[in-house]
């Protein structure tokens, strides 16, 4: 592994929970994932946006700042290997797409307040899949709260995070197509994607295809 802290970011299904763990297992590094199912306004917001989006978005602010915070206080944990499943920023970018005006004002500057001492990481891996293939893998997990997650909330989401790649120059990003690779169960297929992993990358959007 070339590098010490590794994000590995996408849309909802992408399979960013599925890849940190095997990076995690296959380098013996530390695993930061995501609560969200441990979120008791998760399942409501699906079921009442308008009514629980607030709410959702400040506990999931708290909740992975709390995380980051923690990790970032204990001496030398990046000497070796980390991967996250999240970067921090999405938090805003969730946020914009699911708050009125108003409350996203006052969600920003909140936000940049708090993740100034936050630790960031060295390249953020985007696993990108087209809403079809999205759509496909929110059914067979089968988590009953996402299952009318449409294929506009998707590509709203997707679109939210090219806009702040774009804007973010100095962020090393590296956008995977996973559309037709199955690394989970093919091996050959998860070796190829090992070797992402060991390259070097220029600052902004590189476009690789395992094809």
């Amino acid at each position: 592994m070339l590098y010490k802290f590794v994000c590995i970011e996408g849309n909802i299904g992408a399979g960013k929970t599925t890849l940190a763990k095997l990076l995690a297992e296959e380098y013996g590094g530390m695993l930061i994932l995501e609560k969200f199912e441990d979120n008791p306004y998760l399942a409501k917001f699906y079921e009442d946006p308008e009514k629980y989006a607030l709410q959702l978005e400040v506990s999931f602010l708290l909740e992975r700042y709390q995380q980051l915070n923690k990790i970032l206080s204990e001496p030398n944990i990046f000497s070796n290997f980390s991967v996250t499943d999240y970067m921090f920023e999405k938090c805003l970018l969730f946020a914009k797409i699911n708050l009125n005006k108003q409350d996203y004002q006052l969600y920003r500057h909140f936000f940049h307040q708090i993740t100034k001492k936050l630790p960031h990481p060295d390249i953020i891996f985007y696993l990108h899949a087209e809403p079809s293939q999205l759509i496909k893998n929110i059914r067979e997990r089968g988590r009953n709260f996402e299952q009318n997650i449409s294929k506009v909330y998707l590509n709203r989401i997707e679109r939210m995070y090219f806009e702040y790649f774009k804007q973010n120059h100095h962020i090393k990003v590296v956008v995977v197509d996973v559309n037709s690779i199955d690394w989970v169960s093919n091996a050959f297929a998860y070796q190829q994607l090992l070797t992402l992993f060991d390259r070097e990358y220029k600052d902004g959007i590189n476009f690789v295809n395992l094809h």
